[in-house]
């Protein structure tokens, strides 16, 4: 017996319904911040009859009170149940999936640190395989999110996430929800590598500094890095993403982009920047917060030689 050694272990399952719960619990305190920076990438500006240029929403906060106000509260949580699917779905795999990819990368034998390329290498398979199957999650999600108020008579285009699915599918055809797929894995794979990738990394780096512990403390230090990666990395491919998603108007991924950079300038690709990295600093924080404790009721001790 002296001769084995201890390491933790935790199943496939365990870890997906543990990643699941993670993201679905996050999801539902951040969504806000989500439903702002969506409306905040497909506002377009217009012109008065002065020729001022103006902008319905203004900032994450002036964003959140505008939707309040015009819309109820409840109209921040749109698109909750699409976004939970999402996140049982997406979120599931993308974590599930990280560690078994990151050891078939590298090898079973493999012994020491494993190498950022082949984490971030790990991570952009799993966000890519991920979003090909919650991809319609994610569709109808941005949709429920981009309707306003409507003006009094027009009903809505949509009467929940389920109503949602069967609309589009009958209007559109099946192949409709994976609408945006292309940006959709690029950013997803961009933003999972950004966070899963940086958040292995920095925990890695701040258990090496005397004195941190593997603790709440360094997870939150780790999930706000993992925040600040994904958004200054992914923020261009999201706004396309969710404009492609949001408005039937575009040909295609090019088309979006070549448009979006003609009429409104390289900034518009950084439309919602600051909301972006509030939902997905917090988003990020309460998920791997949520995800570690989790992991702790599933996590054993074997012996290995």
């Amino acid at each position: 017996m002296s001769d084995l050694k201890l390491k933790p272990e935790i199943s496939f399952a365990e870890t997906f319904l543990c990643s699941a719960f993670a993201a679905c619990f996050a999801e539902l305190f951040t969504i806000p911040l989500d439903t702002a920076k969506v409306r905040l990438q497909l506002q377009k500006k217009t012109a008065t009859g002065d020729g001022v240029i103006v902008s319905k929403y203004r900032g994450l906060l002036g964003t959140v009170v505008t939707i309040a106000r015009e819309e109820g509260l409840s109209a921040l949580w749109k698109g909750i149940i699409a976004g939970l699917h999402r996140q049982f779905i997406y979120g599931g795999l993308r974590v599930g999936l990280y560690d078994p990819v990151k050891t078939f990368l590298v090898g079973s034998d493999f012994v020491g640190d494993i190498p950022l390329y082949q984490k971030i290498l790990a991570a952009l398979l799993t966000g890519a395989l991920a979003i090909i199957v919650a991809n319609p999650t994610d569709l109808v999600k941005v949709r429920l999110q981009a309707e306003g108020k409507l003006p009094s008579g027009v009903p809505r285009r949509y009467y929940g996430a389920m109503d949602a699915y069967y609309t589009i599918v009958r209007q559109e055809g099946l192949g409709a929800l994976w609408t945006g797929l292309g940006p959709n894995i690029a950013r997803n794979a961009i933003v999972n590598a950004a966070e899963l990738a940086s958040y292995d990394q920095v925990k890695q780096t701040i258990l090496k500094i005397p004195g941190f512990t593997d603790n709440a403390f360094t997870h939150l230090l780790a999930g706000l890095g993992a925040g600040l990666f994904a958004v200054c990395i992914g923020s261009p491919i999201d706004v396309v993403k969710s404009r492609m998603m949001g408005d039937s108007a575009y040909k295609n991924t090019l088309d979006c982009f070549i448009k979006t950079m003609k009429y409104e300038g390289f900034s518009a690709f950084y439309k919602g920047f600051l909301p972006n990295f509030g939902r997905l600093g917090s988003w990020n924080v309460i998920m791997f917060l949520t995800l570690e404790q989790v992991k702790k009721v599933f996590i054993r001790e074997v012996y290995y030689d």
